[in-house]
């Protein structure tokens, strides 16, 4: 009888620390956070995607402007630098390595954009199937970023007004579920408009003199 007693006051118990979880938020915390884990997972996916292009863009750029070495050598080594991040799962509560992964991931952007403008001054290389193949994909991959980036964003602003709303923010409390950082973007509708890399369309410019 005791044993029963016991083991019904047990399952009661567990209702009710159920119910009481459920109510503060807890189901929704969880949920939350799942959902910022998998936006991450995508824009991990999108930005190796793009550093995956380097080589052999690099390459091939290479093949017609080789004394680009100045912006070739900055696009190597931005890749470099972001290789040398590691993006584990904790990386996203951790600010200050947010905030160094953006950094790299901004420098190589920033390198690649200079790259294509080099190219240019290069009328043989725009027209190379290996760079247009190329600069078609980082085209596209750039879009996918940009997306993949909105969703985390998003994922983390409603994750992060749930962990500061009362009396979810006591649960997070409870459970060490702090605010976790942000990508910062100067204009937030440059992220719908990735860099234009079509140069087909640009009149070709004559070659450097020798």
């Amino acid at each position: 009888m005791r044993r029963i007693f016991g083991s019904t006051t047990g399952l009661f118990v567990a209702i009710a620390i159920a119910l009481s979880l459920s109510g503060c938020g807890y189901n929704d915390l969880q949920r939350q956070d799942e959902q910022i884990k998998s936006a991450w997972s995508e824009v991990l996916n999108q930005y190796q995607r793009r550093a995956d292009l380097v080589p052999n863009l690099v390459n091939t750029v290479k093949g017609y402007a080789a004394q680009e070495q100045t912006v070739l050598t900055e696009v190597t080594n931005a890749r470099a630098s972001v290789g040398s991040i590691k993006a584990t799962p904790e990386l996203i509560n951790d600010p200050d390595a947010f905030a160094k992964f953006q950094a790299a991931q901004a420098q190589l952007q920033s390198a690649l954009s200079r790259l294509l403008v080099v190219a240019e001054n290069y009328p043989q290389l725009k027209s190379d199937q290996n760079f247009r193949d190329l600069q078609a994909q980082l085209e596209g991959t750039e879009n996918r970023i940009a997306v993949a980036r909105n969703r985390y964003i998003k994922s983390v602003q409603e994750y992060n007004v749930t962990v500061r709303s009362f009396p979810t923010n006591l649960t997070a409390m409870v459970f060490k579920m702090d605010v976790k950082p942000n990508f910062s973007v100067e204009n937030e509708k440059g992220l719908s408009v990735p860099p234009t890399v079509d140069f087909a369309k640009q009149p070709a410019s004559p070659a450097p003199a020798k």
